[in-house]
């Protein structure tokens, strides 16, 4: 008994010793990278600032430019009183007609760009996973595309559906419906290749095709996740919605564009209250739909 001792703890110890070494070098290999890339960022600059009494002195660019970050912010926000709160509140919201116009045509923008981009994406996540492919070739194609569909950015697609369809919600759908195929796709696929694989076993040896095992032994096992994914690409659909339309491509953003062009400040604080609000209102409401369906499954 004592020998069986002495070996695990001269085991642990050399388990002890790899995993502080191991630790050591990766928290090395961290802080080099980490300096690399606040150098390449200008994290460390050092930059010339005006002081008040018209002098001129060297100050961490950091430390210089957080002042005027407040004051951009102070410019947004409006004037207001409490005596004369309503009609600041008006002042302030004048545009609220247009704006809940856009809000409208950004929020169905989301959706359908949502739509289009869970069905795109969870028809390809399945011969896009490692255990369901039904060959590699299959497997490569399906990857790559969903590569190139999440890897471009939606302003760039929104420029290039603009170019082909014009101005309009059009593009914006089109171009935010094939990045979230490409998002979802990924995350779909990565649910399907964590699944238990013995109900696809079975189906197959009931004679059941690829289609079938795909159909009852994946998706009953992948469909919590389906919902949380999509629930979850929705509300970053709301918000990215309300910025290609800075291109022409529908929704809030053209007023976002508007009044960064106008410097009017104080609009974009009420835009930006406005998409706070619809994106916390959305957050709630799949909260609340994702924990019925989970209670749903357990009951089940």
């Amino acid at each position: 008994m004592s020998t069986a001792i002495l070996a695990f703890e001269r085991d642990y110890a050399v388990q002890r010793r790899h995993a502080r070494l191991t630790f050591a070098a990766v928290t090395g290999v961290m802080v080099v990278l980490f300096l690399l890339t606040a150098e390449a960022s200008n994290f460390f600059k050092i930059t010339q600032v005006t002081l008040a009494d018209g002098t001129r002195a060297e100050r961490w660019v950091i430390g210089a430019g957080l002042p005027r970050l407040g004051e951009y912010i102070t410019k947004t926000i409006p004037q207001l009183r409490w005596a004369t709160l309503g009609h600041d509140l008006a002042v302030w919201f004048s545009r609220w007609e247009v704006w809940a116009q856009l809000l409208l045509e950004t929020v169905l923008i989301a959706f359908m760009a949502t739509v289009l981009g869970v069905i795109g994406g969870f028809i390809l996540s399945f011969p896009a996973a490692r255990n369901l492919a039904p060959n590699r070739w299959i497997f490569w194609l399906c990857r790559r595309y969903l590569e190139i569909a999440r890897t471009v950015p939606e302003l760039i697609f929104a420029l290039i559906f603009v170019f082909c369809f014009g101005v309009g919600p059009l593009a914006g759908v089109l171009a935010i419906g094939l990045h979230t195929a490409g998002s979802l796709g990924k995350l779909y696929s990565e649910a399907n290749e964590n699944i238990d694989m013995r109900p696809l076993d079975g189906v197959k040896a009931a004679g059941g095709s690829w289609f079938d095992m795909v159909r009852y032994g994946a998706v009953p096992q992948v469909l919590p996740n389906v919902l949380s994914y999509t629930l979850l690409r929705f509300e970053i659909n709301v918000r990215a919605s309300s910025i290609i339309g800075y291109v022409g491509a529908g929704g809030l953003g053209q007023e976002f564009r508007t009044a960064m062009s106008y410097q009017d400040y104080t609009d974009l604080s009420a835009l930006f209250v406005i998409i706070l609000v619809t994106v916390t209102v959305i957050d709630r409401l799949s909260e609340m739909l994702r924990h019925r369906v989970i209670g749903l499954e357990e009951r089940a």
